[in-house]
């Protein structure tokens, strides 16, 4: 049986292509959470009002990849040491942030953080966010898959593409091998 993993760490385009190039990801969709408005729009979450952060939610098989996999990834990628930023991307719905969708996952993220703030890999203290997720808002169709569909755009070869090569340096071994379908 499948299960679900959400995440916000920067922009949703900056993370969908990672965690969809991974072995025993099922499917990853851009969208919102962590707010309070219904149904928000990407215009209305870039105003910064609405408290809801961009995420991905990712549908995997335990028995392939492990939440903690998962969590050891996004940390990887992105920095969860600045407050509502990821490079030139400033506001909270950048921020670094779990939705946990059960007291164990929350639990896993917990104990990754402290981890991650004990191994002194980074200068700062990890800032990021570990909640319940109480709703997740799909983002509009021209967001979704956006790095595949886009490669040429100057966003995706500035700034997702080093990401998306340091991933595969770093997590090779747990990539897709067969080329994604479109």
């Amino acid at each position: 049986m499948a299960h679900v993993a959400t995440f916000g760490g920067g922009c949703f385009w900056c993370l969908e292509p990672i965690f969809r190039d991974l072995v025993g990801v099922e499917n990853v969709m851009v969208g919102y959470a962590g707010g309070h408005v219904e149904n928000p729009t990407y215009e209305q979450v870039c105003r910064k009002d609405t408290g809801h952060a961009e995420v991905v939610q990712i549908t995997f098989d335990p028995e392939t990849i492990g939440y903690r996999d998962l969590l050891d990834i996004f940390f990887a990628i992105h920095d969860p040491t600045t407050p509502n930023r990821q490079g030139a991307d400033v506001g909270p719905q950048y921020r670094s942030i779990v939705l946990a969708h059960d007291a164990d996952q929350a639990c896993a993220a917990e104990e990754a953080i402290a981890a991650l703030d004990a191994s002194g890999e980074r200068d700062n203290s990890v800032v990021t966010e570990v909640v319940p997720i109480e709703a997740f808002y799909r983002a509009e169709v021209e967001h979704q898959e956006y790095y595949a569909r886009n490669p040429n755009a100057s966003y995706c070869r500035m700034v997702i593409d080093p990401k998306v090569a340091k991933f595969r340096k770093q997590f090779g071994e747990m990539r897709n091998q067969v080329p994604l379908a479109d």
